[in-house]
């Protein structure tokens, strides 16, 4: 039988290669390689598709975390940051880059997101910001998360690195914080051919200095006005982004449809229990929680099945965050649903068939 790998590209570029030829052809007849057209009108398209009063584009989602923060002038050791041990350690570096210090809180057991109850009981007078993250396509409960931070008088700053199109209760993730930050890794709902990112914002203004500060802090010219920094979504990647945008809102259909079928595929197979979601979820990726996880995935794996783990390791037990003040077993929740989660493949055109066919591996393995 035909592999089926955890991510495949190649349906998607033959899906889009009319498009994705006439802006490089554009590109190319221009010249003109870093902050050109391409990422200006992708800038533009971005923020009208996600209904955003503006979008600044950087060279990848850590950075787009970066500069949120400091732009909201969060840039001190004397400042902290909340954000959830179950994530990419990439969140918990884009807070440090910015130098303020990270804080870790626990996950909700069932959806695996930024347990509000949890970062209302770490919230002290040093908190500056909150940062949830909307973790496998699953907008996290931003009401009671912005009245935390309301309450504390900190910023809110989205990590949506892997909820592209995402919607909370029917509204823009801008219409709840003044900035949400996204990835344009390959993997994501919207992919570059390399790395990206971007913050969108809900204020004019703000995207006029975050677009400056991404640009060494220069208005255009060869002078800094400000110590910013040098991270831009070059021109070849803006046009690969513009050739998928339209498409987006599809793939997130097609992942959706996949997912139900997944769930009803497993119904009854009590080893594998999926990760609890929403309707607005955008499913970057299904995930179940598995008994026997590795074994598993090995099982899998012989038959060409690719599996992930999103993610095996919490932050808050990273030697990169040992100075987070926690240990392991201070946050039960993310500690024992790394040890458990798995991710089956999922992806615009991934066939029913293949979906199918991963199920019943799974029921055979158990």
């Amino acid at each position: 039988m035909n592999p089926i790998p955890a991510v495949d590209f190649r349906p998607l570029l033959e899906a889009t290669a009319t498009e994705c030829r006439a802006r490089l052809d554009e590109l190319f007849a221009r010249g003109h390689f870093i902050l050109g057209e391409q990422v200006r009108n992708f800038e533009t398209e971005l923020a009208s598709a996600l209904e955003a009063a503006g979008c600044v584009t950087v060279g990848n989602g850590t950075d787009a975390l970066e500069v949120a923060l400091r732009e909201a002038g969060i840039d001190s050791p004397k400042q902290e940051v909340i954000a959830p041990a179950l994530t990419a350690p990439f969140t918990g570096i884009g807070i440090a880059g910015s130098g303020a210090r990270v804080r870790f809180a626990d996950v909700d057991p069932e959806t695996l997101l930024l347990d509000p109850a949890d970062v209302a009981a770490r919230v002290t007078k040093r908190t500056a910001a909150i940062v949830p993250v909307h973790l496998y396509g699953q907008p996290c409960d931003l009401g009671a998360i912005t009245k935390i931070a309301r309450q504390a008088g900190a910023t809110v700053i989205q990590d949506a690195c892997q909820a592209h199109g995402a919607r909370h209760k029917g509204k823009p993730l801008t219409a709840y914080s003044p900035y949400v930050a996204y990835s344009f890794y390959p993997t994501k709902n919207l992919g570059a051919l390399g790395d990206g990112g971007a913050v969108l914002t809900s204020s004019p203004a703000r995207a006029k200095r975050m677009r400056e500060f991404r640009d060494g802090g220069r208005r255009g010219g060869q002078v800094s006005f400000v110590k910013g920094i040098n991270s831009r979504l070059d021109e070849m990647q803006a046009c690969y982004l513009r050739a998928f945008l339209p498409h987006l809102a599809e793939w997130n259909a097609w992942r959706v449809k996949l997912a139900a079928l997944y769930g009803e595929a497993l119904a009854g197979c009590d080893a594998v229990r999926p990760v609890q979601t929403g309707p607005e979820s955008v499913r970057h990726l299904y995930v179940v929680r598995a008994k026997k996880r590795d074994k598993l995935r090995a099982h899998l794996s012989a038959r060409g099945i690719g599996a992930g783990i999103h993610y095996p390791v919490p932050l808050h037990v990273m030697p990169a965050f040992a100075d987070s003040g926690l240990r392991r077993g201070d946050l039960p929740n993310a500690e024992k649903a790394a040890r458990e989660i798995v991710s089956f493949p999922l992806y615009p055109y991934l066939e029913e068939s293949a979906v199918l066919r991963v199920a019943e591996e799974i029921r055979r393995f158990y």
